[in-house]
């Protein structure tokens, strides 16, 4: 059975944030086995190293948190990523053709990290704030069309974080067929346990620590 700690990306994306801070966060990650570090690319080189021989996996962040830049750079940024040795990426979608409904050109950005990414992870970032229902749906769509592993809330910096209504319309768009992140405000054990019984199957958090305050058991 999977532990709380499994389902926590235990995330650290302060710009100012310090080597000494990014070994903190990978040697908790590693103790408690969570599932991930998320750091920023300049942090993956090393939290490769700190984590070489742990189960918990190296995740970035590609274009954060506006996605606004060609998909030609984030497919560079991915390329880049992965040969520092990141497992995950989390990519944030161009929101603006999303606001548009040029699904297709959505749909086209995801596909060029994933293919990027070459058989890593992708979770695509839609930033679900900022749209509406149905917007979410299509841009959920769009993420299972172009291969993407999960779908994603927030970046965290952008609108009002994750709900349990996004996750609920993002587990109806996708089923059981893509994993869903949950991140952005989730800050108490409470609010993790709505977003997994909502659908989530990973959580964003740089509040790690303190979602574990609860029984191991979910």
């Amino acid at each position: 059975m999977p532990t709380r700690a499994s389902f926590i990306d235990h995330t650290l994306l302060n710009p100012a944030a310090r080597k000494q801070e990014i070994d903190r966060l990978c040697c908790e990650a590693d103790q408690l086995g969570m599932a991930s570090v998320c750091v920023n690319p300049v942090h993956v080189p090393q939290s490769a190293s700190r984590l070489a021989r742990s189960a918990t996996q190296v995740c970035t962040v590609i274009d954060f948190p506006f996605g606004a830049s060609s998909t030609r750079s984030k497919a560079a940024q991915t390329r880049i990523a992965i040969e520092d040795g990141a497992d995950e990426v989390d990519m944030v979608i161009n929101i603006g053709a999303a606001k548009d409904h040029d699904w297709k050109t959505v749909e086209a950005d995801i596909h060029g990290v994933v293919a990027a990414a070459q058989g890593h992870v992708v979770k695509a970032i839609l930033e679900t704030s900022l749209l509406d229902d149905q917007e979410i749906r299509a841009a959920c769509e769009c993420a299972e069309r172009a291969g993407a592993t999960y779908v994603k809330t927030s970046t965290g910096y952008l609108g009002a974080g994750a709900t349990v209504h996004a996750v609920s319309l993002m587990k109806d768009a996708v089923g059981g067929r893509l994993g869903i992140k949950a991140s952005g405000g989730i800050r108490t054990p409470q609010q993790m346990d709505a977003m997994l019984q909502a659908g989530a199957t990973r959580i964003g958090a740089s509040a790690g620590r303190k979602l574990l305050d609860r029984s191991e058991s979910v």
